[in-house]
């Protein structure tokens, strides 16, 4: 089921959404060039989250090695980074879609600034999240995925009855359907079994372990719901 545009209206101009793809479009493109020269690996290892690189560089500085508190920035800018790289096609297509659809109509309601604060900071508590669940994971994580589910949970809470037009595709052909919001809720955690399709080459052992990374999705739906919960709360009048 493929998302194409919803019912909501609004005057703000969701230019965030559009830098935000703009930005990931940009670096796949570079990941393909470097994938073509055999040097995506690096990338992905050095700005995609490590769990245990985290950890364990900050287990060091709290022994009393000052100078690993400098590793432990560094290492950490990773959880921020790491958000704009993706391991596949299937990956960073599903995301851009979703970002697209369901990212324009939310930050028509928070606006533009609101949003970008939203975005940002559902993408970096999930990550912190994923480092400590997994503090030994050796496994890059990378993709925006976590920061897309919680767009989700608060649109699905700030828009429970809007209409999203989609489209199922067949083998030949192509239906249109008109779906509720709250349907992608589901269908994020489906199609991620996809996201394997058209992977990039990451030596020495790809990236994105499943079990990890797909759990986080409930944890970034749940975030998102909970931030657009207060914040209706706070704009009710």
């Amino acid at each position: 089921m493929i998302p194409i545009s919803d019912n909501v209206v609004g005057r703000t101009k969701p230019i965030i959404t559009y830098i935000l793809i703009s930005i990931s479009a940009v670096v796949f493109l570079w990941e393909l060039y470097l994938d073509f020269h055999g040097e995506l690996g690096k990338l992905i290892n050095t700005w995609g989250i490590v769990p245990v690189n985290i950890t364990q560089s900050m287990n060091i500085a709290i022994a009393g090695n000052q100078a690993a508190w400098v590793y432990v920035v560094i290492s950490s800018t990773s959880i921020f980074l790491g958000m704009f790289l993706h391991a596949s096609f299937a990956q960073i297509v599903s995301n851009l879609i979703f970002l697209w659809v369901f990212g324009k109509s939310l930050e028509k309601a928070l606006g533009n600034w609101v949003f970008l604060g939203f975005f940002l900071i559902c993408g970096t508590f999930t990550g912190i999240v994923q480092v400590f669940s997994e503090p030994n994971l050796t496994v890059p994580l990378v993709g925006m995925n976590s920061a897309i589910a919680s767009i989700l949970g608060g649109y699905a809470i700030r828009f429970p009855h809007a209409k999203v037009d989609s489209i199922l595709p067949l083998i030949l052909v192509y239906i249109p359907v008109k779906l509720q919001g709250g349907f992608y809720l589901f269908w994020w955690f489906v199609q991620q079994m996809f996201y394997g399709i058209g992977v990039l080459n990451i030596p020495p052992q790809g990236a994105n372990q499943f079990t990890t990374a797909y759990w986080m999705q409930a944890v970034g739906i749940l975030f998102g719901a909970g931030f657009m919960w207060l914040w209706k709360r706070q704009h009710k009048h």
